[in-house]
């Protein structure tokens, strides 16, 4: 048993609090490698802010479970070197879909983690979540939920079609599960083709796709229903043209890829949502610095003279992200 204190973590009860009280969200970005690591520190040590390193199943099996403890570990002593004095750094396991990997990833010193009941019956969903609740919470490890499905593709995580959350249903769902917070279906979704052409309009200048806004309706419902309790958005990428462009110039193939605009992720970070989920846009941004490398220079075989490019695309996304979209600059000095 490994305490997620003890590597120098913390969970997300106080950081929501805090979020919530000051109008913005908290990035929580995925990662799998060391350059997605480090990005994702330099970007939040450079601005000062909170920020959860989110791991999925998938991720969790890629890069080993020991290592993945000691790369935590290393991004709080990493971004003390970078002048982080009092590093808010949250360890999150993303989709989590039985009690067992759950309690898994707490064992393992994970200072959050995230059980995906969305799919089942919803008195199942209780059940399972309830159970995860009761284990993490002896350990001070906070628990996300998942009410309402999400559409889309995302490592092991993926449905054909989303299932926006009901209000009617939050205030008993997070009152007999006693989970801290709570991840809702409004219209986003998973992976880099967050919606279908069908679904959009065309922007007639550029041929580009425009998607459809978010149900706000479905979320000012839900925090009317549970004032100041903490809302999660997953499947939040904005999906970058720029990048996705560069992929296609250089040899990719991503046509239609489509994602949520910036303008309405910074609306829900004003509002209860305190956490938002941003993947894709970094495994873009990997992907386009990557191919461009290798279109420039097709001699080229050295990792880090191609992945040193694409961790410093990352950590200018991530930048962005943070003060642009999320407003969390500034909230961890």
């Amino acid at each position: 048993m490994v305490s997620y204190k003890e590597l120098g973590l913390v969970n997300t009860r106080e950081m929501f609090a805090k979020a919530i009280d000051g109008g913005y969200a908290i990035p929580a970005f995925n990662f799998n490698n060391m350059e997605q690591l480090q990005a994702i520190i330099k970007a939040s040590a450079e601005t000062k802010s909170p920020v959860i390193l989110q791991v999925s199943k998938g991720a969790r099996n890629y890069a080993n479970q020991t290592l993945l403890r000691y790369m935590a570990q290393g991004a709080v002593e990493y971004a003390k070197e970078l002048g982080w004095e009092h590093p808010q750094i949250c360890l999150h396991l993303d989709h989590g879909d039985t009690f067992e990997v759950c309690k898994s990833c707490v064992d393992f010193g994970f200072s959050s983690v995230m059980i995906d009941g969305s799919s089942l019956p919803y008195e199942e969903n209780i059940e399972l979540t309830k159970k995860v609740v009761e284990y993490a919470h002896q350990f001070d490890v906070t628990v996300e939920a998942e009410l309402g499905v999400l559409a889309g593709v995302e490592d092991d995580v993926q449905a054909e079609e989303s299932h926006y959350t009901k209000p009617e249903e939050v205030i008993d769902f997070a009152t007999r599960t006693g989970c801290d917070s709570l991840a809702i279906s409004i219209g986003t979704s998973h992976g880099a083709y967050k919606f279908k052409p069908e679904q959009c309009t065309r922007d007639p200048k550029t041929g580009k796709l425009v998607p459809p806004p978010l149900a706000f309706d479905v979320l000012d419902a839900v925090m009317e229903k549970l004032p100041g309790f903490p809302i999660v958005l997953h499947g939040s990428s904005s999906v970058p043209q720029e990048y996705v462009d560069i992929i296609n110039t250089y040899g990719g193939n991503l046509p239609d890829a489509v994602g949520i605009p910036e303008e309405q992720l910074r609306k829900a970070a004003k509002s209860a949502v305190c956490k938002i989920n941003i993947d894709s846009d970094s495994r873009l941004a990997f992907t386009a610095a990557v191919r461009k490398v290798f279109a420039e220079k097709p001699g080229e075989f050295d990792p880090r003279k191609y992945c040193g490019p694409a961790r410093d695309e990352m950590t200018k996304l991530y930048k962005h992200k943070i003060i642009e979209v999320l407003g969390s600059d500034g909230k961890a000095e």
